[in-house]
């Protein structure tokens, strides 16, 4: 007994360093395993479509699949031809927004004695007290530089995704193959069941982030705040983040009313009641009614996952935390030796507990 408990000891240092090291590694390559990524967590979510318009409309498998495709890569196509035309539309548009600025500007500049020249452009004022001329320099090469790979990596990740898919349509055949029945039926519990948590969550959140979108959306085209696609489509993206995202989305498309609509303080005040009401509506009240306790994850792990995701990749790695934090309590849970991790990770310990 006491030889046992030595053992988990050991298991359970090992793994923790096992981590550490794994986390280190995602991070430096992050360009090598993000894509793959993505393209897993979306196979889960298609792979039920997928079976449907197999089994039930009889279409090919590798038809299927690469119909999906095809409709992700339309999806996308038209969504990045919006926004080109929005932020083209907000740069042609920047005198206008200068002026508004240089107004708010002068006035903050005089509440807090700052250096203030009437006869110099807003960014020259910027420069002579902040002197973030290099800053925006090295932000202009980042952003050329992380649209052409951002383009790259959407094109390996829609190949890699088409080539999944299609490999999907003989998981089932391999798992029987390649293991035993005891190991066979314990990844074959795994695999389903991160299928349904994942698709579950992924498919409430966009439906959610969409509403969300369009509400955001409608609800700034009714006030007339300049550009409402771009807004509809931040409320949208930022959603994805639980808590934090719709904190950050409201405070910027408020500052952005507040750029436009200085000194008419009821447009203002509209727009962030609106954004508050909106998220608050949509992601305290029927978000967790419609999710209910499915996911069984503690608030705290969330958070947690957040903060270790969004380390490791980004922006990308807070939108990806809640779904690979389900997918590590799914394997921890149905693995004997870790199943005290899935216990800490779990909002319902008791349940966790019952899982065979």
């Amino acid at each position: 007994m006491l030889e046992e408990k030595y053992q988990k000891s050991i298991l359970y240092i090992l793994l923790f360093f096992a981590v550490i090291v794994a986390s280190f590694i995602m991070k430096e390559l992050s360009s090598v395993f993000l894509p793959i990524i993505i393209s897993i967590l979306l196979a889960i979510v298609f792979y039920p479509v997928i079976t449907k318009l197999h089994t039930k409309l009889k279409f090919p498998w590798v038809l299927a699949a690469l119909l999906i495709v095809f409709l992700l890569l339309c999806g996308i196509g038209s969504i990045s031809s919006l926004l080109t035309n929005s932020l083209g539309t907000i740069f042609s548009e920047y005198p206008k927004y200068e002026i508004r600025l240089m107004n708010i500007f002068e006035k903050i500049a005089n509440s807090f004695n700052l250096e203030f020249d009437q006869g110099k452009s807003l960014i020259q004022n910027l420069w002579g007290i902040l002197q973030i001329r290099d800053f925006i320099q090295k932000a202009a090469v980042g952003l050329s530089s992380g649209i052409v790979t951002s383009v790259k990596s959407v094109l390996v990740l829609l190949l890699m995704l088409a080539f999944l898919l299609i490999e999907l349509g003989a998981f089932s055949k391999k798992i029987h193959i390649a293991f035993e029945d005891v190991s066979r039926g314990a990844i074959l519990n795994i695999s389903r069941q991160i299928i349904s948590d994942v698709t579950r969550y992924l498919s409430i959140k966009f439906f959610i982030s969409l509403a969300t979108g369009l509400l955001v959306y409608a609800g700034v085209a009714i006030i007339g705040l300049d550009f409402p696609i771009v807004w509809g489509f931040f409320a949208f993206i930022m959603n994805f983040i639980p808590t934090f995202g719709s904190i950050i989305s409201t405070v910027i498309t408020s500052l952005f009313a507040l750029l436009q609509f200085y000194p008419e303080w009821g447009k203002i005040i509209y727009v962030v009641v609106l954004l508050i009401s909106v998220n608050f509506v949509l992601g305290n009240i029927i978000e967790p009614r419609i999710e209910g306790r499915h996911l069984g994850l503690s608030p705290f792990a969330i958070l947690i996952s957040l903060s270790i995701w969004g380390w490791i990749w980004g922006f990308i790695g807070m939108i990806l935390a809640v779904p690979m934090t389900v997918i590590i309590k799914i394997v921890c849970q149905n693995i004997p030796e870790l199943k005290r991790i899935a216990i800490f990770l779990s909002n319902n310990p008791e349940e966790t507990i019952k899982t065979k």
